[in-house]
């Protein structure tokens, strides 16, 4: 599993209660931009609408060797998934404050793979929270590793 790029904001702004692995419909160009490792994540959001699943605001650069054939880098890209998938997500994103997110973009077995994440919103103080529990865990393995 080659991974192309994270969400790493993600898991600080959200708590992430579940994930789902998603398949991309993409274009020739996007895929070979894709194995250059040229895609951003950030500010990008899934949505669902008449029973599909959409990847918004995900920016895949243009192919540095396409022509005039190159697509648009924040084009909304349709996510391969099952019914029941659809289904189950769509009925979690109704109740409040629950979103979808992409975490990440990676190959697996030379296919192009979005790894959603079902989220919902943490305030500031919780923010603040991980921050600290993060900063003691380092200490601590700081500590042990130093001893």
């Amino acid at each position: 599993m080659k991974i192309i790029c994270q969400n790493r904001k993600a898991y600080h702004d959200y708590h992430i209660e579940d994930t789902i692995e998603a398949g991309l419909l993409l274009l020739g160009t996007e895929v070979k931009s894709l194995r250059e490792g040229r895609a951003n994540l950030k500010d990008s959001y899934v949505i669902i609408k008449g029973g599909e699943a959409f990847l918004l605001n995900c920016h895949i650069s243009p192919y540095s060797h396409g022509n005039i054939m190159n697509h648009d880098p924040l084009r909304t890209r349709k996510l391969l998934l099952h019914k029941k998938q659809i289904n189950y997500l769509a009925g979690k994103v109704n109740v409040k404050g629950y979103t979808l997110i992409p975490l990440k973009l990676y190959f697996k077995n030379s296919f192009a793979k979005l790894e959603i994440g079902l989220a919902k919103g943490k305030r500031l103080y919780e923010k603040r929270e991980s921050m600290k529990e993060r900063e003691v865990r380092r200490e601590i393995e700081k500590a042990i590793k130093n001893k």
